[in-house]
C-alpha cells in the first residue's frame, strides 16, 4: 500500500516536472563560489579528542563496592568554577575529556558520604590519567 502510494508521488513529480531529490544540484549562496558548506563546529575548533586528557576512573565506597550515579566536577586549579560534570555509570566508572596543559581539582561527592577532591596535574601527562576514589560514610548520616 505504502509502496504505492510513492510510486504515484514520484511519477506526480516527474509528470509534472519537479525534479526528484536525489537529481537536484546543489544550491549555492549568490557569490559563494562554492556548492559545499562547511559546518559551523568544524570551522570553530581544529582541536581532536587525540589532544585532549582523559580522566577515568572508579568510585567505590567504604567495602569496596562500585558506587553509581557520583557526581564528579572537573575545574582548572586556578578557578573557583567546575567547567565540566560527569556522573559514575551502573559500574560506578566514569571517563571525562579535559584540555590539557593545566592543573585540575576533581572533586566527587554523593548523597551520605563524605565530598573527596583530588588534585591531577595535566601538565605533562600522557593522555591518559586513572583516578580512584574511596568515599567514606558522612558523619552522624546513613
Amino acid at each position: 500500500m505504502h509502496c504505492q502510494r510513492w510510486i504515484i508521488v514520484l511519477a506526480a513529480m516527474v509528470a509534472t516536472g519537479i525534479p526528484a531529490l536525489a537529481a537536484q544540484e546543489p544550491v549555492t549562496a549568490p557569490g559563494s563560489g562554492s556548492t559545499t558548506s562547511e559546518s559551523s563546529s568544524a570551522s570553530k575548533s581544529k582541536r581532536t579528542h587525540a589532544d585532549e586528557l582523559l580522566l577515568r576512573g572508579t568510585v567505590f565506597n567504604e567495602r569496596g563496592l562500585a558506587m553509581r550515579e557520583v557526581k564528579l566536577r572537573i575545574r582548572r586549579a586556578n578557578e573557583k568554577k567546575s567547567h565540566w560534570e560527569t556522573h559514575t555509570n551502573s559500574r560506578g566508572e566514569f571517563a571525562i575529556r579535559v584540555p590539557p596543559g593545566s592543573d585540575y581539582e576533581m572533586q566527587a561527592a554523593s548523597k551520605g558520604f563524605e565530598t573527596q577532591t583530588r588534585a591531577i596535574s595535566a601538565k605533562d601527562s600522557s593522555g591518559d590519567e586513572k583516578i580512584i576514589f574511596h568515599l567514606k560514610p558522612a558523619e552522624g548520616g546513613k
